[in-house]
C-alpha cells in the first residue's frame, strides 16, 4: 500500500457547513478502515491535509469524490516517499 498526502483548499459557507456532519461520518469510516492515517483541518486558512493509504492516485480520487463536500474543494494529491513518526514505530519498552 502506498501513502499519499492530499492538500485541500475550501471556502466555508452555509451550504458547506450543513454538509460537515455527513462528511465527518464518511471520514470516520475511512479512518476506522485504515484508509486515512491523518486528517487535519485549519479554519485559519481553510485548508485540509489528509494522509491516505491507497493503491494509486486514482483510488485516492475515488475516495475524495465520495465526500459530500467534494464539489467545494480544490485539491492536490502527492505520493509520499517516506512517512515516519511515533505512530509508525513500536512502543518503547519500559522495564518496571
Amino acid at each position: 500500500m502506498r501513502k499519499f498526502q492530499v492538500t485541500i483548499q475550501f471556502e466555508m459557507n452555509d451550504e458547506f457547513a450543513a454538509l460537515v456532519p455527513p462528511h465527518r461520518t464518511y471520514i470516520n469510516r475511512l479512518i476506522e478502515q485504515g484508509v486515512i492515517d491523518h486528517y487535519v483541518v485549519t479554519m485559519e486558512t481553510q485548508r485540509v491535509w489528509i494522509t491516505f493509504s491507497a493503491e494509486d492516485r486514482k483510488a485516492v480520487d475515488k475516495y475524495l469524490s465520495k465526500s459530500p463536500l467534494f464539489k467545494y474543494w480544490t485539491y492536490e494529491i502527492d505520493e509520499l516517499f517516506m512517512v515516519d513518526g511515533p505512530h509508525y514505530r513500536l512502543p518503547v519498552v519500559q522495564l518496571n
